[in-house]
């Protein structure tokens, strides 16, 4: 605990909100040698992973779902984070993964994941990823009627390409239609699927034709209710009893709800409360200090205080009633219907972080102080308006200036030519000063952070990614290694660097 305080003492939010840490990312945070070192080998900023929590953060999930007699198979979602060390942790771990684009399909085949533990659900599929679905066997997820019938002139296609004894062997291809559940209170409106009346007159009208075999029902929701899923669920599990009616989704049946599982990267509720507290009051008195650039209010963040995560979400889901007396977990067994889910941020809570170097400090020219980092905004940034979660400064003694600033309160700003370049819109606290050369550490960014919308605009490389490797030294794709001795963690290039732009 007391290191813990340490690392948290040089650096934190007003009012603070001090995020979970994991055992490794102590210890990474205590070695500045370490953290200065893998900065100059690898450029700044620096995705650093540990997928050692994924098999435990899938766990809880199993175990729920056991203790209900249920069925259930976990897909960790790609887009979430894209290394191929992510990819082969789900597989190690006995899991599925999600994708939604022609490489990360391609990746992930390529990667040895057998296709019955893929499932393709990108929102827009062009001709290409239809085809590598549907040739490698891969699950593909059905959104609308014009997804439909391009989907039957490819099957048509590849089957036509076969040989005959072939084509009468493998004369359907697995699918999943995408349901949008009717909108209620609970529900809001989707842009995804189709409602169940369209997809059961499509059938009806012959319009799947004979080569498209309906194997389960998929949805996707916004946020992370419960109570909205278990509405979904009810509608899914009555489509699937419509469908079994028509002769389909008759063996391995399963309900796809999509992602949305919980997690917190917050232990403290009461830091969540306060900082809310302080944001809000700010808003309404003009004298008081705002804990965000200037004064700007926060409309749309990530929960990232949430006492139900995980596990305990899913056993509210599973025990809530879909029907007077019938609970969610029941209507699955007595179906004999798989619930399967595609979550991305819960399952890789606790698998990275990301490091960059502190390259200046300044001011605004109104006065409010301004700490350089050698990265921009988006490298760690998802749809939410910020990241409420204090970075770690880890201190290295070096650079080109070794001598701590005064204690002052700023914000972290980034490389991009843009007034409101902003790495984080919350206001720092550095009590003891901050150092050209100096690391500011993002903690817990594996999830969505680091990938989804990151940026090489000004031709400033992406980010490259790492993962930390225990019990042996082991090399990169450049065949380098980096450790700080004997026996410690050595830390590898991620191979999607290979694929995808990265730095020198």
């Amino acid at each position: 605990m007391t290191e813990e305080l340490t690392l948290r003492e040089g650096c934190h939010g007003t009012p603070p909100l001090a995020a979970r840490l994991e055992p490794w990312m102590r210890e990474l945070l205590s070695d500045p040698g370490t953290c200065s070192a893998l900065l100059e080998q690898y450029g700044s900023p620096l995705n650093v992973h540990d997928f050692s929590a994924l098999p435990r953060n899938a766990a809880e999930l199993t175990e729920v779902a056991d203790e209900s007699g249920v069925d259930v198979r976990i897909f960790v979602a790609r887009k979430a984070n894209k290394t191929l060390g992510m990819v082969r942790a789900a597989r190690r771990a006995g899991l599925g993964v999600d994708v939604g684009s022609e490489r990360e399909l391609r990746q992930v085949l390529d990667a040895g994941v057998p296709v019955r533990d893929v499932v393709v659900s990108a929102a827009i599929k062009p001709r290409a990823v239809l085809r590598l679905a549907l040739e490698s066997g891969s699950l593909l997820v059905l959104d609308n009627i014009d997804e439909v019938a391009a989907a039957r002139v490819v099957a048509e296609e590849i089957v036509a390409g076969r040989t005959r004894t072939t084509a009468a062997r493998e004369a359907s291809f697995p699918v999943a239609l995408r349901l949008a559940p009717e909108p209620t209170d609970v529900i809001p409106p989707t842009r995804f699927g189709e409602s169940a009346r369209t997809w059961l007159e499509l059938i009806d009208g012959g319009g799947l034709g004979q080569l498209l075999r309906v194997d389960g029902v998929h949805f996707h929701l916004h946020g992370y209710d419960a109570a909205a899923r278990a509405v979904a669920l009810r509608e899914s599990l009555d489509l699937i009893d419509r469908l079994r009616e028509r002769g389909l989704a008759e063996k391995d049946a399963f309900v796809d709800i999509g992602g949305g599982v919980p997690m917190s990267y917050l232990d403290s509720a009461s830091q969540w409360d306060a900082f809310w507290e302080a944001h809000d009051r700010s808003a309404a008195d003009a004298s008081a200090v705002p804990p965000t650039w200037r004064g700007e209010p926060l409309a749309r963040v990530y929960p990232y205080h949430q006492e139900v995560v995980r596990g305990p979400w899913l056993r509210t889901l599973l025990h809530d009633e879909i029907h007077p007396g019938v609970t969610v977990a029941r209507a699955l067994r007595e179906r004999g219907v798989q619930l399967r889910c595609e979550p991305g941020r819960s399952m890789l809570d606790g698998c990275g972080m990301t490091l960059a170097r502190v390259i200046q400090r300044t001011t605004t020219s109104d006065g409010v102080p301004l700490v350089g980092l050698e990265m921009n905004r988006t490298q760690c940034r998802s749809t939410s308006d910020d990241f409420l979660v204090d970075p770690i400064l880890v201190r290295t003694g070096g650079g080109s200036s070794s001598h701590p600033s005064m204690p002052f309160q700023g914000f972290l700003v980034g490389a991009y030519c843009i007034e409101e370049e902003l790495i984080l819109r919350r206001r720092l606290a550095f009590p003891h000063g901050i150092a050209v050369g100096d690391v500011i550490a993002l903690p817990n960014t594996a999830g969505y952070l680091m990938h989804i919308l990151e940026s090489a605009s000004h031709q400033i490389p992406l980010a490259s990614n790492v993962e930390r490797k225990c019990g042996s030294r082991a090399h990169d794709a450049d065949g380098a290694s980096a450790s700080s001795g004997p026996g410690a963690p050595a830390f590898e290039r991620d191979g999607i660097d290979r694929v995808l732009p990265m730095r020198a």
